[in-house]
């Protein structure tokens, strides 16, 4: 049904007046205002039917046989608090309606004779107020609803958070418990590779610090430092399966190993990737242990990747891996890490190498740098140099945009081996 055609129900009123006569004149002129009109001529009727339903406006006589217009209205308000009521007499004295109309008896007085006009314009003042005071009442019980079911809203949230902030509990204490763990782990790996081959043990503890170090700098993000410490710890692994004789030749006379023996020492990043799996899951751990062997320039084992094809936490743990292994003294280790940038060490991790562990002595004015970290305004310590000895940057230059572009796009077709100075 639309609007325009949905049924309204006219509000209804009861009208109580003992003389027949003058209640068929006011139920007449009501109806005429489309009113639904319930009149009687008995007060005590009147009660029995306010009893069974609700009416908008209760209009009474003062001077009834039964009881007084008055006393009646104040016994509706008891039944219907809400509806409206207007007295109809003749002579009441002013303090008897004072104190009625501040009691809230009744809303208004309509004095004998009354007018037509006059009386409509009450009827219809009391009929907009009782739909306020229902709406109102409508309202505030709408807003008690409300407030209760947002009363509750919050407890039950409260209540989660409660559970929420006692989960995080639980696993906060679960991830510190699964860190020890971890750490347990990784220590007993360490003590079994020990056992096995004592050298390889201290080297691994070497390499762990040197790791740590390169991946406390900005040049990681949160998954590649994981993966440097971790596989600084188990990248050795695989080398339990090696038999201690082929691992000590292998250290004294490489050159003297047959295909067979030397293809045993080259698997060994893939089985240390296979057992790290069990101590740390991470698909970049594995990644990084199997590659640590592999070469800048290629050549490297098990797969022959070369330059950026090999993970950057595999490059830099390249890099501390030959170093802890050339097995001799720290300079002859660090010149032989320098020979190899470009070769077999990726030159970027070189210099991360060097400048986090600060094995070599510079000048106090001078500080080592990544080629990353290039910036315009820099003034070069040392002449920068291709691979086949054509100077690219004269020691002294103050770096500009263009030179620092043509130094990166030259390292990407030819890469730089050698260390970037700067003065500080």
């Amino acid at each position: 049904m639309t609007p325009s055609t949905a049924t309204v129900t006219p509000p209804s009123l009861l009208i109580v007046d003992d003389e027949p006569i003058v209640l068929a004149a006011l139920k007449e002129t009501l109806e005429r205002e489309k009113y639904h009109v319930v009149a009687t001529t008995s007060a005590l009727k009147a009660l029995e039917i306010l009893r069974d339903r609700e009416f908008a406006v209760i209009i009474s006589d003062q001077r009834m046989p039964e009881m007084l217009g008055l006393d009646f209205l104040i016994e509706s308000k008891k039944l219907r608090p809400l509806c409206s009521r207007i007295l109809i007499t003749a002579v009441l004295s002013l303090p008897t309606i004072v104190d009625a109309i501040n009691k809230g008896e009744i809303f208004r007085f309509v004095a004998k004779p009354w007018l037509r006009e006059e009386l409509t314009a009450t009827v219809k003042n009391a009929i907009n107020r009782y739909e306020l005071i229902v709406k109102n009442d409508h309202l505030t019980a709408e807003t008690q609803r409300l407030n209760q079911q947002l009363t509750a809203a919050n407890d039950a949230l409260n209540e989660q958070v409660k559970n929420l902030e006692a989960q995080k509990r639980e696993l906060d204490q679960a991830n510190r418990e699964l860190a020890i763990s971890y750490e347990h782990s990784l220590d007993l790996c360490t003590r079994i590779l020990t056992t096995y081959d004592p050298l390889r043990g201290g080297q691994t503890k070497a390499m762990v610090e040197i790791a740590k170090k390169m991946a406390e700098t900005e040049h990681f993000n949160d998954d590649e430092r994981h993966a440097l410490r971790a596989s600084a710890w188990l990248c050795d692994l695989g080398l339990i399966g090696v038999p201690r004789d082929l691992l000590r030749n292998f250290r004294s006379a490489p050159e003297r190993l047959s295909e067979r023996e030397l293809s045993t020492i080259q698997s060994h990043p893939i089985y240390s990737q296979t057992l790290a799996s069990f101590v740390d899951s991470h698909a970049s751990v594995g990644e990084t242990i199997r590659a640590h062997h592999e070469r800048f320039d290629g050549q490297g084992y098990p797969d022959g990747l070369s330059g950026m094809n090999i993970p950057w936490t595999a490059r830099c743990l390249a890099v501390a891996v030959w170093f802890i292994e050339c097995g001799l003294l720290k300079e002859q280790a660090i010149e032989s890490v320098v020979a190899e940038s470009g070769n077999a060490l990726d030159p970027e991790a070189v210099r991360l190498f060097l400048k986090v562990t600060h094995l070599l002595q510079l000048p106090r004015q001078v500080k080592e740098i990544l080629l990353e970290e290039l910036t315009p305004g820099m003034i070069l310590a040392n002449g920068l140099y291709s691979p086949h000895g054509l100077l690219l940057v004269g020691e002294g230059q103050s770096l500009s945009p263009a030179m620092i572009s043509k130094i990166r796009n030259h390292n990407l077709i030819d890469p730089i081996s050698q260390r970037l100075l700067v003065y500080s």
